[in-house]
């Protein structure tokens, strides 16, 4: 099959993509520049590689003729952010596309109720982020379900992985959070340190992508999670990294509105973006419908992040 991704210069694309044509299909791939993959260079040789700028040409009301001119079996959106992105490449891509797979994201849901959250639970969302993402996967699940486009959704969690900064600790982006872990020092918390993080690895996100193409008739008009075996609480995640440098965490907490006081603003704002979601997903569907289950869990995947942090010299370095 011919197959164009969109976005594939990014992590996920790095997996994928190699993966794609070593199952066989002819790959096109669509982003904004051409950055050399940091993953198996060598296959990216057998890519055809586009260039586009998505926001420009959306903007101009040519991206989804764009995409549709290169004439693909599958198209693969990595990139899609605002829904009248998500309306435009659909309405170019209707009756000539035998599947287009979206990435979303766990974000859709705002605040668990229960959890592990399945993908059948309320839309809750809030945050620019989160409800426009629910608001491309209701149109997209419409057009799939009312035979307009035939359309799947797949869920990541925080993706993760070898040239990723992982999410942290205290849910943002900091790496003084792991350096004063590796080091034995206090690390503070908001609040009980009882919220949770649920990454996933960038290969387990791609091969979910093979799943849903493999499965195709299970896959349209549904949404899935892509996310490790279990989420894990700021907490327990301290404690870890911690154990990894041969060091017993020391912790501290306090409510998030004084804690807040304690970093920059932005990093305050994404621990909120994190803690106030709090994803705790189930992967039980993907694994009944798609034969897509996760190999690795949360915290080998960031432990592979954080080696190769170490191996840079950007964090201390694990042995």
């Amino acid at each position: 099959m011919r197959v164009v991704v969109i976005g594939a210069s990014g992590h996920i694309g790095s997996y994928l993509v190699p993966a794609l044509v070593d199952g066989g299909h002819d790959v096109v791939t669509v982003s904004r520049g051409q950055r050399e993959p940091y993953r198996r260079a060598s296959v990216w040789n057998r890519v055809e590689r586009v260039v586009a700028d998505r926001a420009a040409e959306d903007a101009a009301g040519t991206f989804g003729k764009r995409i549709a001119d290169l004439a693909a079996d599958v198209v693969i959106d990595l990139i899609c952010f605002e829904p009248e992105s998500a309306r435009q490449l659909a309405e170019a891509l209707r009756g000539r596309v035998q599947h287009l797979l979206h990435c979303g994201t766990a974000w859709v849901h705002g605040p668990s109720v229960q959890v592990p959250t399945s993908e059948d639970a309320p839309r809750r969302p809030f945050g620019d982020y989160g409800v426009k993402k629910a608001a491309i996967e209701a149109y997209l699940l419409d057009e799939a379900r009312r035979g307009q486009l035939p359309a799947t959704i797949l869920h990541p969690g925080h993706i993760v992985g070898p040239g990723w900064r992982p999410i942290n600790p205290a849910g943002n982006l900091d790496l003084t959070v792991f350096a004063r872990l590796a080091h034995g020092e206090e690390v503070l918390l908001p609040n009980l340190g009882m919220e949770t993080l649920h990454h996933v690895h960038a290969d387990d996100v791609a091969r979910s992508f093979l799943a849903a193409l493999e499965h195709r008739a299970a896959s349209i008009g549904e949404s899935f999670h892509v996310v490790s075996p279990a989420a894990l609480t700021l907490r327990g995640y301290a404690e870890s990294v911690a154990g990894w440098y041969g060091q017993q965490a020391s912790l501290a907490f306090a409510p998030y509105d004084r804690w807040k006081e304690t970093v920059d603003p932005d990093a305050a704002r994404a621990t909120w973006d994190h803690i106030a979601h709090s994803p705790n997903c189930s992967v039980a569907k993907a694994a009944a419908r798609l034969d897509w289950r996760p190999i690795h869990t949360s915290l080998d995947s960031v432990y592979e992040a954080v080696a190769w942090l170490g191996a840079r010299g950007d964090l201390p370095a694990l042995d």
